[in-house]
């Protein structure tokens, strides 16, 4: 509250815009509209509003005599209703020789505009008016610029012994800052993080944003911080599950393995032919427009929601559903020409991290990419009004065991030979330059691609950890590759 020389100083202010000076003690609509006005701070100066009652213009006192009865009347009037939202304000009696004066401070609301039954009242300068809509307009983009997104919140049951500091310096401050920036600071560890908005100074603890990126247990503050992933035989969740996994941590953690488990498990990739003298290999679903799926769904996910991220594959298309709608200026008419940000400061730091671009193209790029592989286009449920689901069949090239691209049939037993032939013509390329223990090696994969090192041993009677490391070798090469994960995946050579 302020101070009796502070109000002495503020009775003969030029700053009118901050003070109302009133010799009557009745006009109830006159006070509450002064304090609608300060609570709305058109001017922006983030400065208190002072009513002051028993004060002429000039700044001379009228000799009132401050009542009990009369403060708290004009203390009632921020909880009566008539000022909504509530304004934030306080009410006290200062006493002189002249007089007395009864001060109502008010402060800025971060929800404006404020209004006083149903109308918004504003000062320019010394004069009191309504809002026109323009300035209405004003007040309302303030509003939402007040607003504090989920992730930039403080943690309030988060410690920072809850943050893996050590991996916020490495993997985000130093490439946001620059190494020999962040190697000179030399602040606490608390005020460097609040500088990128991971960590709340006011209440000591880090923010959610902080939490999710590089928090230890993430889960403990948000139980729905995770992935639940289910491969289906169907084509729904009433078929039986093949594999199941739940992949959580932070997101330096958890989106890579995000990455792992699309590249070994699900995107797969065979030869097709496109003409009987040549074969192509071809991806179920191509891998960069699924990563910018997922990613985009961990980035614009209710952070508040106790649901998992889902991401289901059935027999032939891929299902993600996540938490939370569209957002902000995002809506189902303008999709996805407009975009909004419901996490901005994990987005910004996904960006830094390398995970997503933040520039609003990545809905395009992927109904390109998934062209390209033969896919139709991702289709976008964006009318569930707590979730956003993502639907995208597998490629017709794919499924299509002849290729289908030259718009010609040939016979089983043709194409059978053609297999065979042109097959075994690549492993003898590819042999040919190789020591006759890894020819052997990449032969018998050729014959039986769910070949294991054991097995391998076995057939050309060399021990197990010399076959592991052969195979390590020829994936180095880029010989061969491993699709899948070791027990239940298979090999693939790859065709020069």
């Amino acid at each position: 509250m302020i101070t009796k020389d502070e109000i002495q100083e503020l009775l003969h202010s030029t700053e009118t815009y901050r003070v109302e000076r009133t010799t009557s003690t009745g006009d109830m609509d006159k006070f509450q509209e002064a304090i609608c006005a300060f609570a709305n701070d058109l001017p922006n100066s983030r400065k208190n509003g002072y009513l002051i009652l028993g004060a002429y213009d000039n700044g001379e006192l009228s000799g009132l005599k401050v009542t009990d009865d009369l403060l708290k009347k004009i203390a009632a009037i921020r909880s009566n209703g008539n000022i909504l939202p509530i304004p934030v304000m306080s009410v006290d009696r200062f006493q002189f020789p002249e007089g007395d004066l009864l001060v109502a401070e008010v402060s800025p609301s971060d929800l404006p505009p404020v209004r006083y039954r149903g109308r918004t009242f504003i000062r320019i300068g010394p004069r009191r008016d309504i809002a026109t809509e323009a300035e209405e307009r004003i007040l309302a983009e303030r509003r939402m610029s007040f607003m504090a997104t989920f992730d930039t919140m403080p943690c309030l049951a988060a410690k920072l012994n809850d943050i893996n500091t050590d991996l916020l310096r490495t993997k985000y401050l130093i490439p946001l800052l620059g190494n020999e920036l962040v190697e000179s600071d030399t602040r606490p560890i608390e005020e460097q993080m609040a500088a990128v908005g991971m960590y709340d100074t006011e209440h000591n603890c880090p923010t959610y944003a902080s939490v999710v990126l590089f928090g230890y247990k993430p889960r403990r503050f948000m139980p729905g911080l995770y992935v639940q992933y289910v491969r289906f035989k169907g084509e729904d969740v009433t078929s039986e599950v093949e594999n199941e996994m739940q992949l959580e941590g932070n997101y330096c953690e958890l989106l890579p393995r995000l990455e792992s488990l699309l590249e070994l498990s699900v995107i797969k990739k065979k030869p097709v032919f496109v003409s009987i003298l040549r074969e192509e290999m071809v991806s179920n679903y191509p891998y960069q427009a699924i990563r910018e799926l997922l990613l985009n769904a961990c980035m614009h996910r209710d952070m508040q929601s106790n649901t998992p991220l889902r991401f289901y594959e059935f027999a032939s298309h891929l299902e993600i559903l996540n938490a939370g709608g569209l957002y902000g200026n995002a809506r189902p008419e303008n999709f996805p020409s407009v975009n909004d940000y419901r996490n901005p400061l994990v987005a910004s730091a996904m960006k830094t991290l390398g995970y997503v671009n933040m520039f609003n193209r990545g809905v395009g790029q992927v109904q390109t990419d998934l062209k390209e592989n033969g896919n139709q286009p991702a289709e976008f449920n964006v009318n569930l009004i707590t979730a956003f689901k993502v639907d995208v069949k597998v490629s017709q090239s794919y499924t299509n065991e002849t290729g289908g691209k030259t718009g010609g049939k040939v016979g089983g037993d043709v194409v059978e030979n053609i297999v065979e032939n042109i097959t075994e013509n690549i492993v003898d390329s590819i042999v040919e330059k190789l020591s006759t223990t890894r020819a052997k090696i990449v032969r018998i994969i050729w014959k039986n691609p769910n070949a294991t090192a054991l097995s391998i041993s076995k057939e050309i009677d060399i021990a197990s950890r010399n076959v592991q490391e052969h195979l390590r070798k020829l994936q180095e090469q880029g010989v061969i590759r491993r699709i899948g994960p070791d027990k239940g995946g298979h090999w693939e050579i790859i065709a020069p």
